[in-house]
């Protein structure tokens, strides 16, 4: 029985179950905003009285910036500026960076921003988990004060349990996030409709004049208000990033057909339950619900909020890899959770490094309203960075003309630079954390990006030609052994220091040797017919080249398979490899780096993950030799 893949019906089901994936997996995030956006927008810290005209204009503003932010700019926007498929920022940078990589210094622009605006993810990875179960868990305080002591240590256990879960990968509780996640927008949209009913004038907010009566009529605190509407859209970022699983078709139908009108309806609700009773302002998400229903919508809260932290983490992972790929971080152990899925990875050093600084700002913050103030600025930034890039994506990818392309981002890009200046007014309110916390990564970074430049030009200088060493050596040729010799070297056309080592100490070469580079392309993924790149040098000698993108899995073993088709067989009991091993000296150069950024990267350089592990090498078969370099 054949199968048709152009059957409307099959169609169908595959984007409904994939819609139904991105529920849980896309709109973790935003979808649980409602738990603390109201709370934040209409504090009474920020000076505006909360009476009908002023909550009008507050979920006004709400409503626009979601549709503006959120519909028009990233939703029918910017995932179309996808990098074949895939989006998140190191994808767009990637694919800006290729769009101008005739113009060098529009180039190392893009590249830095691209960086701080992947440095401040990490911001926003830290806080997100934090604030997400400490405002779900602090439902329990609108029950009874007794539980408000273990707020904070109950949401620390529900992290520790979450990040400990991890090393399992999220297969198995992957299945359940889509339904959860559909129950809790149900239970959104419900409530704000059972709200609406009592007090329906709260959806006159939806005429955009309350919106711009509200931002323009309360003169200072008009603009620092916004430092907490933007709480609304954050986990905006996570719609793009996320698009490459799930695609563009099905993160539009999951947005416009439940998560939006869910939204919208809950935060309208809760304005509705404002207006009617203003004291509700200590908890309006847990209090527009009816007493029965509390502990039921905090359990709930609970397991949506643990689904938009898992999101997050995975995002970590993912871009943290596309980094590592893209030679802005050390290799790291990178553990594949899936065998069906290739997206689907574990980081054990980024693992617990984010969970320290989660509980860090769990616990040090203490409640959802003070990590808040620190929420803004990592979301904006990285938001600005998005805009920044998607407009080099158009103008110089795509070929637009410069007045469509600034036309496109540039009223994105001023509604984005609004929100982060507002976010700025916070940084001493908590906003320092993120921006601390994202200036550790962007000089990481930075730093291994640098140092791996520094070190390859210092290679390169004391390198041999391969082709004339070759020649020469070949004139009198040492004992040839049986077997194969794989020498990995990062700059192809160079004699590898390892060849080196072994001629001068075990005087043989073998009988047939390969000279392998691993490339990584700016493109997600590279297919299998465009992976192997073969030169035939002489007396069995050969040139190879693996080609992958910065999303696939760089698998050595499974790429010599490929070679077969070009009549070049591995045998696996008959191979070795050999590696090249530099020991980073640092010192002081004029064209290096400061002393202390070099003893950074000397000090990543040791402890970057084992090339073995990262190449899928089999360890019984690999020779390491070791080489000083000085930079």
């Amino acid at each position: 029985m054949t199968h048709n893949n152009n059957d409307p019906s099959s169609k169908r089901s595959s984007t409904a179950g994939l819609t139904l994936l991105a529920l849980g997996i896309v709109y973790g995030d935003i979808g649980t905003s409602p738990l603390y956006a109201v709370k934040e927008t209409f504090a009474p810290s920020h000076g505006i009285a909360l009476d009908p005209v002023n909550i009008l204009g507050g979920l006004s503003t709400i409503f626009w910036s979601l549709m503006i932010v959120v519909s028009l700019k990233y939703v029918m926007l910017i995932m179309r500026a996808n990098n074949k498929g895939e989006g998140g920022i190191m994808a767009l940078l990637a694919l800006a960076a290729t769009a101008v990589k005739e113009h060098p210094r529009r180039r190392l622009v893009i590249l830095v921003l691209g960086v701080i605006g992947a440095s401040l993810f990490y911001g926003d990875a830290v806080i997100t988990p934090a604030i997400s179960v400490l405002s779900a868990v602090e439902g329990l305080e609108v029950g009874t004060a007794a539980f408000k002591h273990y707020v904070v240590p109950i949401s620390a256990i529900v992290l520790i349990t979450l990040f400990a879960f991890q090393r399992h990968g999220t297969a198995i509780v992957g299945a359940f996030f889509g339904p959860i996640c559909v129950l809790w927008f149900v239970a959104l949209g419900a409530v704000g409709v059972y709200n609406i009913a009592h007090t329906p004038i709260v959806l006159l907010a939806l005429n955009p004049l309350h919106a711009v009566l509200f931002v323009t009529s309360h003169g200072m605190a008009s603009f620092v208000v916004l430092g907490s509407v933007l709480l609304a859209f954050t986990g905006a970022e996570a719609l793009y990033a996320d698009m490459g699983h799930f695609g563009k078709r099905a993160v539009r139908i999951a947005w416009f057909g439940l998560v939006l009108p869910a939204l919208v309806l809950n935060y309208f609700g809760q304005g509705a339950l404002l207006i009617a009773n203003p004291l509700a302002i200590e908890n309006p998400f847990y209090l527009a619900y009816p007493s029965w229903a509390l502990y039921p919508m905090i359990a709930l809260a609970t397991a949506a909020t643990v689904i938009a932290s898992q999101a997050t983490i995975s995002g970590t992972y993912s871009i943290t890899k596309q980094a590592i790929q893209l030679g802005y971080l050390p290799r790291m152990n990178i553990l594949h959770t899936s065998a069906k899925e290739i997206g689907q990875i574990y980081l054990p050093a980024v693992n617990w490094v984010l969970l320290v600084a989660v509980l860090v700002a769990t616990v040090g913050f203490g409640s959802s309203s003070k990590l808040a103030s620190a929420y803004g600025v990592a979301v904006m930034g990285t938001m600005l960075v998005t805009t920044f890039l998607t407009f080099f994506v158009i103008r110089f990818g795509w070929r637009y003309n410069l007045f469509l392309s600034l036309f496109a981002t540039g009223s994105f890009m001023l509604v984005d630079a609004t929100f982060f200046s507002a976010s700025l007014l916070k940084i001493t309110d908590g906003g320092w954390f993120p921006l601390i916390l994202g200036a550790v990564v962007f000089t990481v970074m930075v730093t291994w990006r640098r140092g791996r430049e520094i070190l390859q030009a210092c290679l390169k200088q004391s390198s041999i030609p391969l082709k004339s060493f070759l020649e020469s050596l070949m004139r009198h040729p040492p004992m040839r052994v049986p077997g194969t010799a794989v020498f990995l070297i990062s700059m192809p056309g160079s004699v590898p220091h390892a060849l080196l080592h072994n001629l001068a100490h075990n005087k043989v070469l073998h009988e047939r040797v390969v000279f392998l580079t691993v490339v990584i392309e700016d493109v997600p993924r590279v297919s299998e017919k465009n992976r192997v790149r073969i030169e035939e040098l002489d007396n069995n000698c050969y040139q190879i080249m693996f080609h992958f993108g910065f999303k696939d899995r760089p698998d050595v073993m499974q790429a010599l398979a490929l070679c077969r088709e070009y009549d070049l067989n591995f045998e696996p009991l008959e191979t070795s490899f050999f590696l090249s091993r530099e020991t980073v000296i640092p010192s002081i150069r004029v064209e290096g780096m400061a002393l202390w950024r070099e003893r950074l990267f000397s000090a990543m350089a040791r402890n970057a993950g084992s090339p073995v592990e990262y190449f899928n090498l089999p360890t019984n078969r690999v020779i390491e030799l070791g080489t000083q370099v000085e930079i």
